[in-house]
């Protein structure tokens, strides 16, 4: 696995609050708008993302606990240049003493990804897309 963090999640109650806070607050760049469901922020080689909490939870899996104390509102992840890095990874990390939460499936938004949590409990997923490019350094390039 490469060493990087591609796109950072966090859980957020209103997804309209939140974008004016880090967009008009922060000035964090984005072409996205709360309609559009996620807002995307291009940051410094890693994304930060906004999108409602409830929606990420059920992501990870329907049924998941939404509840703060096992969801925390935040996902990790790590983007793959090919998709059969999806499923090497995801055994890496279980081999690693990691938990699969989700296994590697096909995604609502077209990829194929899947979850596992750390020994922590910190939940990263692990996706790819056919249409994902990457900058030289690693890092997902965000449209």
């Amino acid at each position: 696995m490469e060493a990087r963090i591609s796109i950072i999640t966090l859980g957020v109650q209103d997804l309209e609050r939140s974008y004016r806070f880090y967009r008009e607050g922060l000035g964090f760049p984005t072409t996205r708008k709360p309609e559009q469901g996620i807002i995307f922020f291009q940051t410094g080689g890693v994304c930060l993302a906004l999108y409602p909490h409830d929606k990420l939870a059920e992501d990870v899996a329907p049924g998941f606990p939404k509840a703060r104390s096992r969801f925390s509102g935040v996902t990790l992840a790590h983007n793959t240049r090919r998709k059969e890095e999806v499923d090497e990874i995801l055994k890496a990390a279980e081999k690693a003493g990691g938990k699969i939460e989700k296994p590697a499936q096909p995604a609502s938004w077209g990829g194929y990804s899947g979850y596992f949590s750390d020994p922590d409990g910190y939940l990263w997923e692990v996706a790819w897309a056919s249409d994902w490019t990457f900058h030289e350094d690693g890092s997902l390039v965000i449209t």
